[in-house]
């Protein structure tokens, strides 16, 4: 582009040079074989004469400036004058882990969650997400990737899920000690219900009758090896995750809560939770609210991480946009420094110099 700016202004010059020589030509050449006129005076002092001359000056003098400025905008111009900028752009480098404690107790919970990750992954752009489920077992529901159509699939798929959990446990758990007392129909669609669930619990379920049920450290434990070249990337790293923190545990755990939450940090992963307000806490008697929230609150922390109760007042679509915002969730920064060319100036100059002189120059040869 800016050999072609060059290549007009040479061209445009040529062009004037061109001019004047043509105009010098007419001048000399005027007098050539002419005669000498003696007492001029008279017609020097004519009204005619004068006016004549003074277009003549003038339009001289536009000839003259008009293609000295020209010469030297040409000459800025073949200097090539530029700048140099600092760029300071964001490189999106993130990867999101969502985590999610599939119990029963947290369909509302996860229901809200899904819901509202809907439009922040509409809105990704460079960041790869990833989805883990667990309950006694872990599921990688979606794994890391940047194909969004495919997270928004699998969060419709969570959504229905957690629907379903939502009429099974309001409308039959607790609601028929068993099937005895259920009328046909309510129990037609219960058999279907099941069938359906079974489909999704198949992974989050499997051996619960010997390992017991939520096992909050190996589900963490599960989404931080999810991650690829633990320890050597430089792509931000965070795991999402929603939790009662109610371990109903039957053996040892591979990694417990806090085990979890040290490789965490250790692995420079950012964990931050999302715990339910003690009036959606369905806590067995051997369970209590205060030091559930404080033990996920605790492993939380130590990844650096932040920590949220759901509430009335503080909606997930608050809890998501404050995660957003946190440092550990910040792009990575690339400074790169680049030249720009200036040829506008010095050429919009030359042009119009160029044009001034030779509208002059063309008059004058008349």
């Amino acid at each position: 582009m800016y050999k072609e700016v060059v290549i007009v202004g040479v061209c445009a010059l040529l062009a004037a040079l061109l001019i004047i020589y043509l105009v010098h030509k007419k001048r000399t050449e005027s007098f050539e074989g002419g005669l000498k006129a003696a007492n001029t005076a008279r017609i020097r002092n004519s009204k005619l004469y004068k006016s004549l001359n003074t277009r003549y000056r003038i339009l001289l003098s536009i000839f003259m400036a008009g293609m000295v400025l020209a010469s030297v905008a040409a000459l800025f111009l073949a200097a090539r004058p530029y700048k140099t900028d600092d760029v300071v752009s964001g490189v999106k480098k993130r990867d999101i882990i969502l985590c999610l404690d599939v119990s029963y107790s947290l369909y509302d919970l996860n229901a809200e969650i899904v819901d509202y990750y809907k439009g922040v992954v509409a809105g990704l752009d460079g960041d790869r997400f990833g989805i883990n489920i667990f309950n006694t077992s872990s599921v990688t529901y979606v794994p890391l990737t940047d194909d969004y159509d495919y997270i928004l699939d699998r969060l419709d798929e969570l959504d229905v899920y957690f629907a379903m959990q939502k009429e099974y446990f309001e409308e039959y758990y607790t609601v028929y000690d068993s099937f005895t007392y259920m009328p046909d129909d309510k129990y037609a669609r219960y058999a279907e219900l099941q069938d359906k669930l079974d489909y999704f619990e198949a992974g989050t379920l499997y051996e619960n009758w010997y390992r017991g049920s939520s096992l909050i450290g190996e589900g963490l434990g599960t989404a931080l090896y999810s991650f690829p070249y633990l320890g050597n990337s430089e792509r931000t790293r965070v795991i999402i995750m929603s939790t009662d923190n109610e371990n109903n545990s039957f053996v040892r755990e591979v990694l417990n809560l806090k085990e979890a939450a040290n490789y965490c940090k250790k692995n420079k992963v950012t964990v931050f939770g999302i715990f339910p307000s003690e009036e959606k806490f369905y806590l067995p008697e051997e369970y209590d609210y205060s030091s559930c929230l404080a033990g996920f609150k605790e492993a939380v922390e130590t990844t650096g991480g932040k920590f949220y109760i759901r509430t009335r007042s503080q909606t997930v679509e608050e809890i998501v946009k404050d995660i957003q915002k946190q440092e550990a969730m910040l792009v990575k920064v690339v400074m790169t420094r680049q030249t720009i060319d200036l040829p506008r100036v010095p050429f919009i100059i030359m042009l119009g110099c160029l044009v001034a002189g030779c509208l002059a120059g063309l008059v004058l040869q008349k």
